[in-house]
This record gives structure tokens, sequence and C-alpha cells, in this order.
């Protein structure tokens, strides 16, 4: 589901000489030092007895021999050799497969089906209807270049969860179609209500755009990829090159999934056959307008025919005329809907090796196997990387290893649509997961590039270990410090290059949501991590027939070698959570991150407090009124309330306390490891993310029940954490921020009290 969001970073160039130095390098000095010094020194990881983690060091090195890049691009090629969206006979085949791959590696498999609603479109209209006639080809041809690409079965291009509609009216073009961009249409006078708009995919998650353009009154929206973003301003097009070209399109889900993911008609229980569902108009994730993606090759004759004020510069695409905003009544669309409401079923494959220590605590792995069409990239690629771990992990158990803790492979269905199958899941067995889940590890799509990894902040040293550990194949250094050249010279500034140049480990990020982590985490409190690879791989590729196995092995990862790095990260998550003595949380991690959090919201808070000062004085001065060009007759600011000082002393004074517990979790850590019972402080340690929930959940969406992250109410797959008091801040509800304060200092005291009553 999610976009790649990975920075680009070629950081190829003189490979060949530099490594045939350093290595010619090494070996001088290592033959210059002492016998003495040559002994390997005993490598630590953390949680592990310095004798366990000798052995975790050679399971691993195991592991990797057992990792193939041809059998991994072989999977990829017959997992993606057919259309395969939730509830299509391929998506059925795909669950199939993966269920014998992991039954003939000795896992012991099933496949859990939930019945969940999905609609499919059975009209799709848009035709421009003044000042000329045409009307949108909305399909994406077949290519010579791309086997898959004119296949039977594949969903046409629409938005899942779009109204059904047959509506006509005025076009209005709003840019991102974000609040931001209402706000400047405000100014030029421009009113959408009644009205279609067309909006630019990017900025944000595609579904803020119909449903802020539903919040203005709009009666349809239009969502199309500009060249500028997804096309030839980028690059050589497809299949010239990896960008979109004028006929692709974005197919997706406009759920308003920030309300809840999963389906619409069972929020916060599985959809199993009997489950009690909602009557599908009072589901509110589900829009109310109709919406419709399309190609810039569709767009350019809507767009053409607008009149009205010429586009502000950053509003301006790279098609070859003038974008105006419309309003002037000349540019009028015709959009019809019609969709096949149908339940249909969600097959999860769960595939489990049992712990021979520790049964009763779980490793669960997962990443989703639906797509929107043929889908190599997303989520094959992710999906192959996941089966090349379990079959190495199953060969590992037949040559006699065990892992102490139970693994739970998952192969979801139903995750582009609004993360379906995982969420239906998770909600159905809540209850065990919260008793037996130690992590959740996800992936998704990945390409060539730098390590992605986000997640809970107590796993942070863990990930930076593994980190180290593994190589990147391109340059042969670590993972983590590619990553970490691509930071320093990313910086935008000396200071921030020199910082960044200066910083001591990894910082993980936070998750907001996209993929099949949210329930885990959001809902459930089960400590997770995300990730992934990118920022070599940019294309126009994503949810449309040309996320093809050909497409990926020109464009992605030729040869499939990054997705065993991914196999080998994954991997050494789940191997080391298996099998630690002691698990590794560091709450010291996470209180930094949390005390982070804090000074950005006080910051945030006095920003806006300063802004609206100055921007009411320049009102009040009538600043605005004599700059305006008196020839266009744009509406003028107005004063804003003045913004109150809020008490943050309860999140200081709770960050106090949970600095405390941290510390105290540490040494206890410390002091623990190489003591021979270690059951009750790991169930301690695993459970303790679940302090963070809030018995309420969030304003207006309980579902989403963690005090630190939750996608934004207008970003969607981007995060905001403390989002209770972040979110009322930037809305200027100044009472909620005070009361949300309060609530996130209650969930940070009960951590730090929680931390503190370990022994």
């Amino acid at each position: 589901m999610r976009p790649h969001s990975f920075p680009f970073f070629n950081g190829s160039w003189g490979i060949f000489t530099v490594k045939s130095y350093h290595m010619k390098k090494r070996l001088l000095l290592t033959a210059m030092l002492p016998v003495s010094m040559l002994v390997a020194q005993p490598k630590s990881i953390s949680g592990f007895t310095e004798k366990n983690a000798a052995d975790e060091i050679q399971l691993e090195q195991k592991f990797d021999g057992m990792l193939n890049a041809a059998h991994m691009s072989a999977t990829l090629k017959e997992l993606s050799a057919y259309p395969h969206h939730i509830g299509s006979p391929g998506g059925e085949k795909v669950a199939d497969i993966i269920y014998n791959r992991y039954k003939n590696a000795g896992w012991d498999a099933k496949i859990e089906t939930y019945q969940v609603l999905f609609p499919t479109p059975k009209t799709r209209v848009l035709e421009l209807t003044s000042p000329t006639i045409y009307k949108a080809l909305l399909k994406e041809p077949a290519l010579k270049e791309d086997a898959t690409s004119g296949q039977e079965g594949q969903l046409p291009t629409y938005n899942a969860w779009s109204a059904d509609g047959d509506v006509s009216g005025d076009l209005i073009f709003v840019n991102y179609g974000l609040p931001a961009d209402y706000d400047e249409l405000e100014k030029m006078g421009i009113d959408v209500k009644g009205k279609i708009v067309i909006a630019k995919y990017g900025r944000s998650w595609r579904g803020i755009k119909p449903k802020v353009a539903y919040e203005h009154g709009a009666i349809g929206c239009i969502i199309y990829s500009d060249p500028k973003d997804d096309g030839y301003f980028q690059g050589d097009v497809y299949p010239q090159g990896p960008f979109k070209n004028e006929y692709g399109v974005q197919r997706g889900s406009v759920m308003d999934m920030v309300i809840y993911p999963g389906d619409p008609l069972t929020p916060g229980i599985g959809a199993t056959e009997n489950a009690k569902r909602l009557d599908r108009a009072d589901a509110p994730t589900i829009l109310k307008i109709p919406v419709l993606p399309i190609s810039y090759h569709d767009a350019q004759p809507l767009l053409q025919a607008l009149d009205g004020p010429v586009a502000p510069d950053d509003w301006r695409g790279a098609l070859p005329f003038t974008y105006h905003i419309g309003g002037g009544g000349k540019a009028k669309v015709h959009l019809k809907l019609e969709f096949d409401w149908k339940l249909r079923p969600a097959h999860d494959v769960i595939a489990m090796i049992r712990g021979s220590e520790f049964p009763d605590e779980w490793i669960v792995r997962g990443n989703h196997h639906d797509a929107w069409v043929n889908g190599a990239d997303d989520p094959l690629s992710g999906q192959s990387a996941e089966l090349e771990e379990a079959d190495a992990i199953g060969a590992l158990v037949k040559a006699g290893w065990r892992p102490k803790r139970t693994l739970v492979y998952c192969a979801w269905d139903g995750e582009e649509p609004g993360l379906l199958g995982s969420t239906e899941w998770a909600e159905d067995h809540l209850a065990e997961l919260q008793k037996k889940a130690v992590i959740y590890i996800n992936s998704d799509d990945y390409s060539r590039g730098f390590l992605g990894a986000s997640g809970s902040h107590a796993l942070e040293n863990m990930v930076y270990e593994i980190s180290k550990d593994v190589k990147d194949p391109q340059t042969g250094v670590s993972i983590y410090d590619r990553k970490k050249a691509a930071e320093i010279t990313r910086a935008a500034t000396p200071a921030a290059k020199k910082a960044a140049l200066n910083k001591k480990g990894l910082t993980l990020g936070a998750l907001g949501s996209g993929s099949d982590y949210s329930s885990f985490l959001q809902h459930d409190g089960i400590p997770s991590l995300d990730l992934g690879f990118g920022g070599e791989g940019a294309g126009g590729e994503y949810h449309s027939i040309y996320d093809s196995y050909d497409d990926f092995m020109r464009f992605k990862d030729p040869g499939s070698v990054y997705g065993v790095t991914l196999a080998k990260t994954a991997g050494r998550a789940v191997l080391r959570m298996a099998d630690a003595d002691l698990l590794p949380f560091d709450f010291r991690s996470l209180a930094k991150t949390v005390n982070g959090y804090i000074g950005e919201l006080v910051a945030l808070t006095d920003q806006v407090r300063e802004t609206t000062a100055v921007e009411n004085d320049l009102v009040r001065t009538h600043q605005y009124q004599l700059a305006a060009d008196p020839t266009k007759n744009w509406k003028l600011p107005v004063q804003k309330s003045e913004v109150p000082f809020l008490d943050f002393s309860p999140l200081q004074n709770a960050m106090a306390a949970l600095e405390k517990g941290a510390d105290h979790a540490a040494d206890l850590w410390a002091g623990s490891l190489n003591k021979p019972d270690h059951e009750r402080l790991n169930r301690a340690l695993y459970q303790a993310e679940q302090q963070l929930l809030t018995p309420n959940g969030l304003p207006r969406r309980g579902w989403y029940r963690h005090s630190l992250y939750a996608p934004g109410f207008y970003t969607g797959y981007g995060v905001k954490t403390m989002p209770g008091i972040r979110e009322a801040i930037e809305q200027r509800n100044w009472k909620e921020a005070q009361d949300q304060i309060a609530v996130d200092a209650e969930s940070l005291n009960r951590l730090a009290a929680y931390l503190q009553n370990l022994n």
C-alpha cells in the first residue's frame, strides 16, 4: 500500500577503486599486528549472554547462507504472474501457493478467512461537457515490453470506497486538495460547494483529498498524477524508463482509515462470518462523494478547459499549458460511478513454528500478499523476502535448531483496500496478542537503496545493532553506514551535515499508517517494527498494471539482491527476538524520543502564538489591504483569536518520572542478563507498550488508542506523534489540547510507574 518514501542517494561512484584500496590497506595492517591481537574478540549482542551470542552469530551465518536471490526472483515471478486482488481467483491462488510453501518448509500453516466488504466498479464515466466534449479513456494500454500488462482479470482504474454517484458540475482545480489549498481558494473568492474538484496526487495520502473536498461542499473529486510529480518531468517514462507514462493511473483506497482501518462494517471486531455488521450507510469510513483517479493524458483536456485565475506558482504542474483554477463556469464535467458492494473472502495465511521454551511468547512477522493488479513491487517484493526467510528458518529447524519462542509468519490479504486482513486478524485475536505477542515485524514493498526502519522506540538499539551487521550489496559497507552517508550528504545545511556526521546510533522513525503494523501497534499496543529498503528505485508503476515482474527486474531490484538484504535484516530481528535471553527493550531510547516530542509541542505552540500575533498586527494595521492588487478581488485575512498559554507541566513532570523508570528498567535488565530465569521479566518488558494505550482513544477516532503514534487526520499515511495534543494545537482547539496534555501525561505516568515497579 505505502508509496516509496526513502531518500534518493546515488552512492555507487568509485566503489571498486576505494574498496580495493581499503582491502589492500587492511591486509597490510593485519600483517603488521601482533599475533595476540589477531584473536577474534567475542561479539556481544544485546539480550544474549556471551556464550549464547556466539551461538546466535553462527545461527545467523547459517541463515544467511540459505538465502538465495535467484530463488527469490523465481518466487516473485510466480506470484506476480496474474492479477490477484482480494476476492479474485488469482488472490485465492496466491494464498494457496504461499500456504503450500510454508507447509513444504515444515511450518504448521493454516488459512484464516474473514468476510469483508470490498467494492469493485460496475460503471465509470468521466466526460468534459463544456466548453468542448471529451470522454476520458480510463484505461491503461498493454505494452509489448511488459508481459503481464494486458491480462484478463485486472481491476480497472478506480478508487475503492468512493461513493456511488452521478454528478455534473463546474470543475475547480484545488492543487493537492489539502486544507491549506482551500484556504488559498478562499482568499481568491472561489467556493467549491456544489462543484467537482480535480486534485493532484501527492503531498498526502489520496483519501485525504476527497475527504477535504466533501468537507468544503464538493459533489465529486477527480485525482490525477501530474507529470511534474510522477511522470516525464522526473525522467524517462515506462517502458523506456521507470516513470509514469501518460496513460498510467494510480489505483488505491480512499477509505477514511484515519477513523479506523479494516472492514468498514465491523469496527473493533473481527469480520467473521457471523459478526454483527453496520449498515453500509452508517459506516463512517466510506466516502460520501464519488471519487475517480485518472492519468495525465485524461487530465490534460480537463485542465486546459479551466478559466478563472492563473494558478499560484507552486500549484503549477508540468503539462504544456498555463494552469488555471476555474470558477468562471467555463469547464463542466460529468462523473458517474457505480460499484458492486459485496462481502468477499480475505484469506490470511498464518504459519507457526512452536517455541521450545516459551511457546506462549510469539514473534509475529508479516507482509501482505494482495495487490491492485499484479503487484510485483507492492507487495510481492516484500512477500518474496518473507518467504525466503521462512524457507531458511524451516531448513534450520530440519537441521536441529528450534526457536525458544514461537514464530508466527503471516501473509495478509486485503491490505490494499484498507489493511483489511491484518486488522480483522488483530481485532479477532486481540486478547491473545496482548498476552503473547512480543513484537510484530512488518515489511511491504522495497527497492534497492537505503535501509528504512520505523517502529517502537524501545527497540532502537536492537535495530542499530542489526544494521551494523548486515552488508549493503552494492557497496560492501554495512547498511547502517550507507544509510548514515545518505543522511549526511542530503542534510540541508553545513551545520546539519556536521550534526549528522557526529551522530551516534540509529534513529527509528515513528509509525503512521499505510501498512499492516497499524492494528498491532496503534490498537493492540504490540511493539512493532516496519523494515524496508528504497531510494534508488523511483518510478511510476505504483498501483498500476505496470507494477510487474518486468518493471521490477529492470528498475527496482535487478537480481533481487536487496530482497536478500531485507531478508537478512528482518530475519535477524526475528531470530534475535526469538532466542534472546533477555528481550532487548531499552526504554531510555523511548524516553529520549518522547522528550523530543514534548519539546516540539512546546515550540509548535509558541510558533503558532507568535505567528498569530504578527498576522493579527498586519491585519489591524491594514498591511494586507495596502499590499493587495486592486485589480484582483481577493479576500483579505481577518484577525484570529489569540493563542493562550498551555500548561505543559503535567507532561514535563511525567517525563521526569519516565526517565527514572527507564533508567531503573535498564539497570534491572543489565543486572539480570546472566541470571537463570527471565520469563517473568521478559513478559513485563514486551507488555510495557500497552501502558501507552489510552482508555478512550483519540478524540473523534477512538479506535486509535496509542498515545504516541497515529496517522494524521489530514495526512493519512504520515504520522502525528502525540497526536491528541499535536492535532488540537494545529486545529487551534486549545481546550482539547489542554485536555489531551492530561491524557498523555497519564499514559506516560502509567508507563513510568510500570517500569519503576519491575523487579
